[in-house]
């Protein structure tokens, strides 16, 4: 299989740059600097088959990055977990439902559909009105399952005291929003070729993984190829950072683009 991934959005809940922050990394004019909401959308190519397109959160910033890269059709968005800024989006899959005259499939544990159904209850009425958005919703757990075919593996990990799920899917692995995990969990992010992990501060953080922190867990995995997300501006200007990290870790960036074969 061949797998595609595009980093749609590699900031924190707020975005960089960061409502009236002045500081150089909010008001740089490298690109790289300007982060959307985290989301990844993984395309896989199978042998002889059509490619399956797979996004990982939706977030506030999910119609911009729809546009930005042009995708027209979704086979799965799976949820990591139920914070604004990885779901808020989700009333803009009604353009995938004009598209496809089909609700889009939604992938999430028992807690995180519930709370989809509560902050998006007009969707889910036994009256629906027209152009409502159409998800069809599907519980998981943390056993494989399949979409469309391609194998996905969920991860749990812990963001503070909140269950959150990371995934892999064949030779990628994607952990977000997370300070702790077992190591019996990490274990199915072993052999992966590239390794995603979230970041927001180099110093301790209550939910999320310090620098150091996300280091380790991605060096833990083996994987050759790391990349951080969900970063804030106090990392520092990509480039600047860049630079401080150690071979084989880089900061993602919006549009960044990896392939993959296996």
């Amino acid at each position: 299989m061949q797998y595609r991934i595009t980093f749609l959005g590699t900031g924190t809940s707020t975005g960089v740059p960061l409502i009236g922050c002045r500081c150089n990394i909010c008001t740089s004019e490298d690109k790289k600097d300007k982060r959307l909401r985290s989301s990844v959308l993984v395309e896989v190519l199978p042998k002889n088959g059509e490619v399956v397109k797979i996004l990982i959160d939706a977030g506030p910033d999910f119609r911009q990055q729809m546009l930005t890269h042009n995708v027209t059709s979704l086979d799965a968005i799976l949820l990591t977990h139920e914070h604004w800024d990885h779901v808020a989006g989700l009333d803009d899959v009604r353009a995938f439902n004009f598209l496809s005259k089909r609700p889009v499939p939604v992938y999430a544990e028992p807690r995180v559909l519930k709370s989809i159904k509560k902050d998006f209850s007009y969707a889910f009425t036994d009256c629906p009105f027209p152009g409502l958005p159409e998800m069809d919703l599907h519980s998981i757990d943390n056993g494989p399952f399949a979409v469309a075919g391609v194998p996905i593996v969920p991860v749990r990990a812990l963001h503070d005291k909140l269950p959150v799920f990371g995934f892999r899917i064949g030779p990628f692995g994607y952990l977000t929003d997370a300070n702790h995990i077992e190591e019996n969990e990490l274990n199915k992010y072993r052999g992966v070729e590239v390794f995603v992990v979230s970041t927001v501060l180099k110093t301790p953080h209550r939910s999320h993984f310090s620098l150091q922190e996300a280091i380790d867990v991605a060096r833990n995995t083996g994987a050759p190829n790391a990349f951080l997300t969900h970063m804030s501006h106090r990392l520092g200007p990509h480039e600047t950072f860049q630079k401080e990290l150690p071979q084989g870790i880089s900061p993602a960036y919006d549009g960044l683009v990896v392939e993959l074969q296996r």
